[in-house]
């Protein structure tokens, strides 16, 4: 098979016309010609970090939305399953996106439980990280979101570091924040990369430390304009990450938004092009080709180098894609969950004002980052309990134990400015409890109840409506198709924003976050509110 077009050649920055001979599923020559053409070969997208599952879908549907966004494979940390099913969650991802062309790269979770103050539904340990590392479907050790256990040498994170050394596997970091000596130390104990930026003075003094930074733009964290500057800077020690992207958004665009966008800042076509193709497949090691002779045949073709818009989409040496249409089939996904928790009442959500309680510690959301700020408020106190002062927009946040019956926990946020009714979910970072927010018990109680009714999914209450996405694997999935899961999700989305006038720009993916105890500064556990300054409950 042969293929002509405008051939871009990114690690020598040349773009010719060209022909390509593919054989096999890989590249056996390229051979310039005379003559132009209309269209632009270049090498497939690559997402440097993602969790498939905050897309809500499996792997092998995330793959029909991505390829047709040129695509060619990701970079993969499942620990949002193995929070859930452990080591079989972690399998059935690498299983399932084995049934399609889309290339899956998957880590070993490195810190499951995220940490010890919350309930998960499984624990992977450092045999059982081992056990991963050693699978050659798992190409390196996932963030390690336990920088103060790798700050002060706890003996099993020195242990899972020490294993992903010995077999030569990369290691991810997620440090947000860190900076001076602590950053250094971080870094020398092997972890190479790091996603959690949200500042260029910081990225910046990673870099300098030998660290790689991953540029993020997902549905909710959105680093790209404190960093891009480092794509013309640090071109060789960049990459682009989604991190977490909700299934409406995948339609719309992925890694190639990034680099359009990168494009109309002024940056250099190439290094844009390093960073987004090039670079994750030598940090990882990973089997993509790069538009080389003896090179797996994994390219694009694009329309012009403008908007990047995919005309087609190969993956060794395979069209999966072309003009919008998917060349492989869906695949059915089995269920696999863990859920056991029953119904609530209004009453469950009640929160008693302590003896002259004058002021409580509320969290306060920042649109399109998942850190957050906290400040003491007065409490609203009626019949005894602190109730949602509206006027002021705290509202009540619950988390709920979906792994067995508890009382659920209750704090107080600002920033969800809904005015009447809940949103609740069952994807809740990392450990996937049930996490609500809204203005009253009542309404937390029925989007709570519509989880569980369901055994995981997305929920929103109103005084006159109900809607429910029901997420079935591992109660964060679902084995529908893209397509129809992402008008669903999109429905809710606009329900909640405009008729609930929630102002976030991602309420959902924001919510999910707030239960992330590994990202400051304040956030709710199933087991109490959480600095993540101090590393312990609020008292």
């Amino acid at each position: 098979m042969t293929i002509t077009g405008n051939i871009v050649d990114i690690q020598n920055k040349h773009i010719f016309h060209g022909e390509l001979t593919i054989k096999a599923g890989k590249i056996m020559a390229i051979e310039p010609k005379v003559g132009t053409s209309s269209h632009y070969i270049l090498p497939g997208f690559v997402d440097a970090h993602i969790h498939i599952e905050s897309s809500m879908l499996v792997p092998s549907e995330f793959a029909r939305l991505a390829v047709l966004n040129g695509t060619v494979a990701t970079v993969s940390d499942p620990h949002e399953i193995a929070n859930v099913m452990g080591i079989e969650g972690v399998e059935y991802m690498i299983d399932n996106g084995k049934k399609v062309p889309l290339k899956f790269n998957f880590g070993a979770p490195s810190c499951v439980p995220a940490t010890t103050f919350e309930s998960a539904g499984a624990t992977i340990d450092v045999a059982g990280v081992t056990q991963l590392l050693e699978n050659p479907d798992i190409k390196y050790l996932a963030e390690m979101m336990n920088y103060p256990g790798v700050l002060f040498a706890d003996p099993m994170v020195t242990a899972k570091l020490a294993a992903a050394k010995k077999l030569g596997k990369p290691v991810d970091g997620h440090a947000p924040g860190l900076r001076g000596t602590d950053a250094a130390k971080y870094i020398a104990a092997g972890i190479s990369t790091d996603h959690e930026c949200f500042t260029y003075e910081e990225a910046l003094e990673k870099l300098q430390h030998g660290m790689k930074i991953l540029i993020r733009e997902g549905s909710a964290a959105k680093n790209y304009e404190a960093l891009h500057r480092l794509i013309d800077e640090y071109p060789n020690k960049v990459m682009l990450c989604s991190d977490d992207k909700h299934p409406d958004d995948l339609i719309e665009g992925h890694i190639n938004q990034l680099v359009v966008r990168a494009l109309r800042d002024g940056h250099d076509l190439f290094n844009i092009l390093q960073a987004a193709c090039i670079n994750p497949v030598e940090h990882y090691h990973l089997a993509v080709g790069l538009l080389r002779i003896g090179d797996i045949a994994d390219f694009i073709i694009v329309e012009n180098l403008t908007d990047f818009k995919v005309k087609a989409t190969y993956i060794n040496g395979v069209c999966v894609a072309a003009d919008g249409v998917v060349h492989f089939p869906k695949v059915e996904a089995s269920i696999i969950n863990k859920f056991n928790t029953s119904v609530k009442s209004a009453i469950d959500f009640q929160l008693k004002a302590k003896a002259n309680q004058s002021e409580m510690r509320v969290i306060q959301v920042i649109d399109k980052e998942i850190v957050t700020k906290s400040f003491h408020a007065v409490p609203k106190i009626e019949s005894g309990c602190i109730i949602p002062d509206l006027a002021k927009d705290i509202l009540k946040l619950t988390v709920v134990n979906r792994y067995q019956d508890a009382p659920p926990a209750v704090a107080f946020i600002r920033g969800f400015m809904i005015k009447n009714g809940a949103i609740a979910s069952c994807v809740g970072h990392d450990s996937h409890n049930i996490i609500a927010v809204g203005t009253a018990d009542e309404q937390l109680a029925k989007a709570v109840n519509l989880i569980i009714k369901n055994k995981g999914g997305i929920a929103a209450v109103s005084a006159k409506n109900e809607l429910v996405l029901p997420l079935p694997i591992a109660g964060i999935m679902t084995n529908a198709d893209g397509r129809v899961t992402a008008e669903k999700y999109a429905t809710i989305d606009k329900f909640v924003k405009q008729e609930m006038n929630c102002s976030l720009t991602a309420p959902f993916m924001t919510l999910s976050f707030m239960a992330l105890l590994v990202i400051p500064e304040l956030k709710l556990s199933d087991k109490g509110l959480f600095d993540g300054k101090t590393f312990e409950f609020v008292v």
